[in-house]
């Protein structure tokens, strides 16, 4: 195949998708925030105005204005003010409450959830590089509470959820919070230049894919006890939890495989010691992905979610999960120069213009069944638009600094 990684008219047509989902974005805002997006653009008000929704566009359209978006810095802004003034917010306690309505005070979810306080931390250091006003307070704020509530010197992994006064923390530890806290950690580090971020997010790293998941054939375990025992039949009964699937969950495999490239990167700039396991366990996380996920059921498509034995368990392809492999297969081509990886970026492309682009209603479907029909068996609705930034900027960027501090240093390629 042809290699379209770097080509100047690859590049553009990501331009000029990246326009089309940001206008589709906008019809997002609401007083309180963002709220969640129906398939055709409306805001589903039952939904109300979530922080992991808010916080991840305010990352978003932190760097639309770097990348000269008019308007971007201004929806930017909304959702820092919403952040620091607004009733997501817990001015007694500290932190974001998890779900508040789209407008006035009511509060419908008082739990203080670490996944979505990962991106509070990103959606601040994110604003923070672009300069949007307020950022500033809002780091303040996320750091505060990492430190204070989801960083664990003793387990030295972050907790997951914790009840409104932060008095009681779940028993559960999860992996998917845990990996998006990396991702938030190498970006603070990008930002604030401290190493504890990047020390933390190596330590993480460590534990859930060189420690556990190597030993489970790059199948990673995300359900843990609060002694980090991994529980493997955790939500069995319930496989199609939107955040805690049963099972391994292939998306979030080829996910960690771009973090641990772009931590590896890092490292070495820096100038660090980098573990001799960090490529060759990303490439193993892709590799394990593909094998038991793309196309394995007879159709075109990543399946959502796998057993044990790598046998589809949700068959519904996902978006989240194609747009993650387009960035992993980038950072694995750019790490490695292997052809076959850009094989597998093209091959991904290609699969998400005849299914997952939707030029009638706007965006992309957020999921499709086994058929590759728009259904809404997992989610309904297209709720933000952070994955699908990220597929569209990841491959002109360099495999370091993080997305925003590298459109703030003028790294995008250009062409």
């Amino acid at each position: 195949m042809t290699n379209w990684i770097g080509m100047p008219a690859h590049n553009r047509w990501m331009e000029n998708e990246l326009d089309r989902i940001l206008e589709f974005g906008r019809g997002a805002k609401v007083p309180n925030g963002f709220g969640w997006l129906s398939n055709t653009g409306g805001i589903r008000e039952e939904q109300g105005t979530q922080l992991w929704i808010t916080a991840r566009m305010v990352h978003t359209y932190s760097i639309a204005s770097l990348m000269g978006r008019p308007g971007a810095r201004t929806m930017a802004a909304h959702g820092v003010k919403a952040l620091t003034e607004g009733p997501l917010r817990d001015r007694e306690h500290g932190g974001w409450y998890a779900v508040v309505a789209n407008e006035g005070d009511e509060v419908t979810d008082r739990k203080k959830e670490a996944y979505a306080h990962a991106f509070a931390a990103l959606g601040a250091a994110s604003a923070v590089a672009a300069g949007v006003p307020g950022s500033e307070e809002l780091l303040t704020l996320a750091v505060d509470c990492i430190n204070q509530h989801f960083w664990s010197d003793e387990e030295q992994m972050v907790v997951d959820n914790w009840d409104e006064t932060f008095a009681h923390c779940d028993e559960y530890r999860g992996g998917n919070a845990n990996m998006h806290s990396v991702e938030a950690f190498l970006v603070l580090h990008d930002v604030t230049g401290d190493d504890i971020w990047l020390d933390r997010a190596l330590r993480i790293a460590s534990v859930l894919i060189h420690d556990v998941a190597r030993n489970n054939a790059y199948r990673v375990n995300e359900h843990f006890d609060d002694q980090w025992n991994v529980l493997r039949d955790y939500n069995k009964e319930a496989p199609g939890d939107r955040f805690r699937a049963f099972g391994g969950t292939p998306g979030h495999w080829v996910e960690w495989g771009r973090l641990l490239v772009q931590m590896r990167a890092t490292l070495a700039a820096e100038g660090k010691k980098v573990p001799e396991w960090m490529l060759p366990d990303a490439e193993a996380l892709f590799h394990q992905g593909v094998a038991d996920a793309w196309a394995t059921d007879g159709a075109p498509g990543f399946v959502y979610t796998v057993d044990w034995e790598g046998e589809p368990v949700i068959r519904s392809r996902v978006r989240w999960v194609i747009v993650e492999a387009i960035g992993s297969a980038y950072a694995l081509h750019s790490a490695t120069g292997k052809s076959e990886y850009a094989d597998y970026y093209q091959e991904f492309w290609d699969y998400c213009r005849d299914y997952l682009l939707d030029y009638e209603t706007g965006s992309w479907w957020q999921e499709l069944d086994e058929t590759n029909t728009p259904t809404t068996k997992v989610w309904n609705g297209k709720q933000d638009i952070y994955h699908l930034l990220h597929c569209l900027i990841v491959p002109r960027l360099p495999l370091t600094p993080g997305m925003a501090p590298a459109l703030a240093r003028g790294l995008l390629d250009r062409n």
